[in-house]
């Protein structure tokens, strides 16, 4: 099983060469080089260009390199595609997806330009269309041309949208949440939690990742890079977890067990489900040891 570890996933300025600079040696799992929310208008095409020049440049390491492009409909938006194709980040990210075509429009132009299929697609998920209509939008993860496999939520503007409050626990939008989680997740998606904006709140930050481990996120975005240490901790399987799903794999992996959907182990019965969990903690865990 092979899992690319996606705890901590930083937004950086695209407009801020310091901070693009800085984006090679954080400890984040990934890294987002903002052309949207972070530039204003009138810097759209300079940043545009120097985002281009930082990603072709390298040395980001085992970073995940996001590009996240303006939106469709925007002046920007075809253009930023173009230009991140150019640079062949790991991923693109579009910003308000809300149906399957804007995905699938976006597949056939980076076919067009040649851009290969290990360039991936992330897709934001922050209006009420895109909710009420997440089925439709993760499956069109099965269509090889839309090349998606990440939701990254977007709060802040799910909240703007649809005048719900942003408060401690999310009572509500929680359902809204498990929504995109069970979606995503059903179509082999990975979904990363919307960022916490009160970054020198770090009981309050800790909790709301908590949380998101809780209700199955894959990691989180990040504002700030003191933010990435205690998400990296937060989305890592604790050592007794990972101990205690080799312990899982390795009975059901006795010859005696081979046939058996349900073993004792330690007092508890354990399924052949769980053996199948315990596979992915310990990808996770290993790939996580990878990269450190």
């Amino acid at each position: 099983m092979s899992i690319r570890p996606r705890r901590s996933v930083l937004y950086m300025p695209g407009s801020n060469a310091r901070a693009l600079e800085k984006a090679r040696t954080l400890p984040a799992d990934g890294v987002i080089l903002d052309l949207e929310d972070a530039v204003a208008p009138d810097a759209k095409a300079e940043a545009r260009g120097r985002v281009v020049e930082t990603v072709k440049a390298g040395g980001f390491g085992p970073r995940e390199v996001v590009i996240r492009v303006n939106g469709l409909d925007t002046p920007w938006g075809m253009d930023d595609i173009e230009a991140a194709a150019s640079a062949k980040p790991d991923a693109i990210l579009i910003p308000k997806v809300q149906d399957p075509q804007q995905l699938v429009t976006v597949g056939e132009r980076l076919d067009a330009l040649g851009l290969p299929a290990q360039t991936r697609v992330w897709a934001m998920i922050e209006t009420p269309i895109a909710i009420l209509d997440i089925k439709a939008v993760a499956a069109a993860a099965l269509n090889p041309l839309t090349r998606l496999s990440v939701f990254v939520l977007g709060t802040n503007d799910l909240a703007k949208e649809t005048r719900a409050a942003l408060i401690p626990g999310r009572a509500p939008m929680y359902s809204w949440l498990m929504q995109v989680i069970a979606g995503g997740h059903a179509y082999g998606i990975d979904v990363l939690d919307g960022v916490w904006n009160a970054f020198q709140d770090m009981d309050g930050f800790a909790a709301e990742c908590a949380q998101g481990v809780e209700m199955g996120m894959d990691g989180k975005t990040l504002i700030h890079p003191s933010q990435i240490e205690p998400c990296n901790t937060a989305f890592s399987p604790p050592g007794t977890e990972v101990a205690r799903a080799r312990s899982i794999i390795a009975a059901f992996d006795l010859p005696e067990n081979a046939s058996k959907g349900v073993i004792q182990l330690d007092g508890r019965m354990v399924e052949r489900m769980h053996a199948d969990m315990a596979r992915r903690t310990v990808a996770l865990a290993d790939a996580i040891a990878a990269k450190e």
